[in-house]
């Protein structure tokens, strides 16, 4: 198998797939600058110019509209918001219009327009920079919603909301940009969920960044002998149900560790699906992990309390199977924040 980053995969997929169809073309705040949204749109300006890529001016509410009539004329445009806190200035646009056509003419009108969203802490970025909002558009029917946390999931998660006729709102962490790993040629549907680590002990069912992190505690707990399954949703909305539910069916206890707020976010839709059609085989409650309940702080150190990672997973897991806590001394954890230096 060939080995990509994610940034790469995103980008392969734009490649082919307007290569492929000439009605795709991407565009949004800097998508045509010099830093081609951390990498991922690199070369496709040059390869085919610039009226299927191009910038745009700062004004969300404006280019999302523009981006659904595009769509309704029977192009396939593929808008990108370098940040997702400010997509909600066209909370208008997709609540009220883009989620609805479809619905709205009897599918007489397709609405083939995909939102790729970027998500994830930096440095210091703080309360405007780093919010995840899944859950809202998540809520709206007539979206579909996607967390891909693989290149391989990244690109043909990507390729297939192209493809779909409904708009699609794609969520990128900006820390997955560098993550490497094999890309396969198999074309995947959205709405199917992935286990990407087996286990017998405990599901942790994660999103976006935190299937990293679950990753991570799984193979230190491993070497206690416990086996921790990871499941990645993928898609939020479509949700593969299923896959989820049959984790924890054969482990009995489960672990949402979500990129978002805890309190009424994605998570706790998990948790309900789970304690409703697991409930028999349920060994324990459902255990939620996610942000801290305020707005993200500045500085450092406050910063490291307030998104959860791999240690809280491994507490999460030792209190829930009810065993003493590892020694975590030796460990090497994942700092990327320390990596990291922004688009550029």
């Amino acid at each position: 198998m060939r080995e990509l980053t994610y940034r790469e995969a995103i980008n392969e997929a734009l490649f082919s797939e307007m290569e492929r169809d000439p009605s795709v073309f991407t565009y949004g705040i800097d998508v045509a600058d010099h830093k081609n949204i951390f990498g991922s749109t690199k070369g496709i300006l040059d390869k085919f110019g610039p009226k299927r890529c191009f910038s745009t001016p700062l004004s969300e509410d404006a280019m999302t509209g523009f981006g659904l009539g595009a769509a309704l004329c029977g192009l396939r445009p593929i808008h990108t918001h370098m940040r997702v806190d400010f997509l909600l200035l066209a909370m208008n646009q997709l609540a009220n219009m883009v989620s609805s056509y479809r619905y709205a003419t009897n599918g007489t009108l397709k609405v083939p327009m995909v939102i790729r969203a970027i998500i994830g802490r930096g440095w210091g970025q703080a309360f405007q920079h780093s919010k995840s909002m899944h859950s809202c558009f998540a809520h709206i029917p007539g979206l579909k919603v996607a967390m891909p946390s693989t290149p391989n999931d990244a690109k043909h998660t990507l390729i297939a909301a192209i493809r779909d006729d409904s708009p699609v709102i794609i969520f990128e962490h900006r820390w997955l940009y560098d993550i490497c790993g094999p890309i396969n040629d198999h074309q995947s549907s959205l709405g199917k969920a992935k286990v990407l680590r087996c286990g017998k002990d405990i599901s942790v069912i994660a999103t976006s960044w935190m299937n990293v992190e679950a990753i991570k505690a799984a193979e230190i707990l491993q070497k206690r002998g416990i086996e921790v399954e990871v499941v990645d949703p993928i898609t939020l909305t479509p949700l593969d149900e299923q896959t989820l539910i049959d984790s924890v069916n054969k482990t009995g206890h489960c672990i949402v560790a979500d990129n978002d707020w805890v309190h009424c976010g994605f998570g706790a839709e998990l948790a309900a699906v789970i304690s409703e059609k697991s409930f028999d085989n349920l060994k324990s409650p459902v255990k939620r992990i996610g942000f801290a309940f305020s707005p993200c702080p500045c500085a450092r150190p406050l910063e490291d309390r307030f998104y959860p990672n791999a240690v809280n997973i491994i507490r999460a897991i030792e209190e829930k199977l009810a065993i003493d806590e590892t020694d975590l001394s030796g460990e090497d954890f994942y700092t990327y924040e320390n990596k990291f230096k922004g688009p550029f």
